[in-house]
C-alpha cells in the first residue's frame, strides 16, 4: 500500500480569516459606510432603491387591512347610510343659505383689497395621498403615505386633513414619502390665536389628542376654546389653516409662564388619507391613486421639516 501524499491531508475546505477577525473588519466597514453617508450623502441613492424594492412589500402588508375596511364600508347598514344622508342634507341647505351672501362678502373684500394694494391671495392645489403605514414607536408619530417625488412631493410639504394640520413630510422616495405628526415630540407648530391674534409654537408631546404651549406668559389673552391656527411664519405651514384648540389654561402666580394645553383638531390618528398642500399654486383636487397605480410628476428636496424641532 503506498503511503500517503502530503495534499491528501489537506481539509476539504480552506480556512479563512477567523470570527474576530471578520467582526472587526464588519465593524470597520460599518462605520466607514455610516460616516461616508452621513457626511458626503453617498448612500441616499441605494435607500432610493431600496424604498423602490421594497414598496409592493408596504402595499401588500396594507392591502389586508384596506380590503377589511373597505368590505365594512361596503356592508354598512342601510339605516345609518339613510342617516348620514339626511345629516348631509341638512348640512348642504345650511351651507347654501351662508353661501348666499358670498358674493356681497367678496365685493367686500376686492374693495378693501384696492384700498389696501394687496393682491389676492391664489389657492392652494392639493393632492390626496393613503396612509400606508404608522409608527408603532409610541415617542415617534411618523406615517408612511403611498406618495413620492415621482408625484411631486417634497421633504417640509404641509399635511392636512378635513378639520386641520396634520403634519409634513420628512423624507421622500420616488414612490413614497414619511411624514411627522404635529403630536411628534420633536415637531413645533408656529400657531396663532384667532380671536387675539397672538402668536407662539404649539408642542407635541407624543399624545395625539394633545399639545403644550409652553411659552405663553400668564398675562397672555388665551382662553379654553380659542382657536389655534397656522401663522405662516418660519415658511412652515401655509397660513390660516387650523391647529388645535385650546383645552386648558393653567395660570400659576411666582411662574414666569402659564401652562396651556391644547387638543389637535385633525384626527391624527383615524384618517386613512392627507391631503398635500402646495402653497400658491392653481385650485385643483386630484384623485388619491390606488396602490398599484404609478404616480408621475417631479419635486424638489429640503433637510428637515420646517417645523423644526423646538
Amino acid at each position: 500500500m503506498s503511503p500517503l501524499n502530503p495534499s491528501d491531508n489537506k481539509p476539504l475546505f480552506d480556512r479563512g480569516p477567523s470570527l474576530g477577525t471578520r467582526a472587526v473588519l464588519l465593524a470597520v466597514l460599518s462605520a466607514a459606510l455610516m460616516f461616508l453617508d452621513h457626511r458626503e450623502g453617498h448612500m441616499d441613492a441605494v435607500r432610493g432603491g431600496l424604498a423602490v424594492a421594497v414598496y409592493p412589500i408596504r402595499v401588500l402588508v396594507d392591502m389586508p387591512s384596506a380590503v377589511f375596511l373597505w368590505g365594512r364600508e361596503s356592508l354598512a347598514e342601510r339605516a345609518r347610510l339613510v342617516a348620514a344622508n339626511e345629516a348631509l342634507r341638512a348640512e348642504s341647505l345650511r351651507q347654501q343659505v351662508h353661501l348666499q351672501q358670498m358674493a356681497v362678502l367678496e365685493a367686500e373684500n376686492a374693495r378693501l383689497r384696492a384700498l389696501m394694494d394687496s393682491p389676492a391671495k391664489l389657492a392652494d392645489r392639493v393632492q390626496v395621498a393613503e396612509i400606508l403605514a404608522v409608527d408603532l414607536d409610541p415617542y415617534r408619530h411618523r406615517i408612511a403615505l403611498n406618495r413620492g417625488s415621482h408625484a411631486g412631493v417634497f421633504e417640509g410639504q404641509a399635511l392636512v386633513d378635513a378639520d386641520g394640520i396634520v403634519g409634513q413630510v420628512i423624507r421622500v422616495d420616488p414612490l413614497g414619502a414619511e411624514a411627522i405628526l404635529i403630536s411628534d415630540p420633536s415637531h413645533a407648530t408656529p400657531v396663532e390665536v384667532v380671536r387675539s391674534g397672538l402668536r407662539t409654537v404649539a408642542i407635541g408631546v407624543g399624545d395625539v389628542s394633545r399639545m403644550d404651549l409652553p411659552f405663553l406668559p400668564n398675562s397672555a389673552d388665551v382662553r379654553i376654546g380659542d382657536l389655534l391656527v397656522s401663522s405662516g411664519l418660519g415658511d412652515a405651514f401655509p397660513h390660516g389653516y387650523p391647529v388645535a384648540r385650546i383645552s386648558r389654561v393653567d395660570r400659576r402666580p411666582g411662574e414666569p409662564f402659564a401652562q396651556v394645553e391644547a387638543e389637535p383638531t385633525a384626527a391624527l390618528n383615524r384618517s386613512r388619507q392627507v391631503l398635500l398642500l402646495w402653497e400658491g399654486g392653481e385650485a385643483e383636487m386630484l384623485p388619491a391613486a390606488t396602490p398599484a397605480e404609478p404616480p408621475a410628476g417631479g419635486g424638489k428636496a429640503a433637510d428637515e421639516p420646517a417645523g423644526g424641532d423646538p
